[in-house]
């Protein structure tokens, strides 16, 4: 999985995680590691390559996207908070088992026009994110571009896009709901180890 991170029109960030943190969605209960202070929830949706994708342009990169899929980021923010100033790697609150709840593939014919996409979160059955993917700082293809400028991108592999204005911590007991439109949603309750 490969998650990019823009902070400006001009810098992105990315980082790599590993195979233990995506579970698919039907396994319901998140469970959130003691060595966290807070963890926060990011609707997100995600990028699933194709086919084997290096130093491709933008105008190429749709052509190695096998489909879509929603994603919610959980993130250990302490760690976050305190590596992102020091110019530290992210993996420690990126990359913890199960961190990465994603939905089955979405073919792209079903999702639409992936750079104008409903992306939303509740908690507690209360909208905290609510936002379209046009409103992200790079489309999809300048994003798939971005990557595979540094690194090979293989089948199946995963990259997130972003996630809207919203994301906050979630507690024990708290049920987290998140979908892109109407296409797809999922449903986690969260439970602390």
């Amino acid at each position: 999985m490969y998650h990019v991170k823009c902070f400006t029109s001009e810098h992105c960030s990315g980082f790599v995680g590993n195979t233990t943190i995506a579970f698919r969605q039907h396994d319901q209960c998140r469970i959130v590691p003691k060595v966290f202070g807070a963890i926060n929830y990011e609707a997100e949706l995600g990028v699933v390559i194709g086919k084997k994708c290096n130093n491709v342009s933008p105008d190429q990169a749709m052509n190695y996207v096998a489909g879509y899929c929603l994603a919610l980021d959980m993130t250990g923010m302490d760690f976050i908070l305190d590596a992102r100033p020091k110019g530290l790697p992210w993996c420690l609150g990126k990359g913890f088992d199960t961190s990465t709840p994603v939905s089955r593939l979405i073919p792209a014919e079903e999702l639409g026009d992936p750079n104008d996409v409903r992306v939303w979160c509740k908690v507690n059955d209360q909208l905290k994110q609510d936002d379209r993917t046009s409103n992200l700082i790079f489309t999809i293809p300048e994003l798939i571009a971005y990557t595979s400028k540094y690194m090979t991108l293989e089948e199946n592999d995963l990259i997130l896009t972003g996630t809207p204005a919203g994301a906050g911590p979630v507690r024990d007991g708290d049920v987290l709901e998140c979908g892109l439109g109407d296409i797809v949603q999922m449903k986690f309750n969260v439970k602390d180890e």
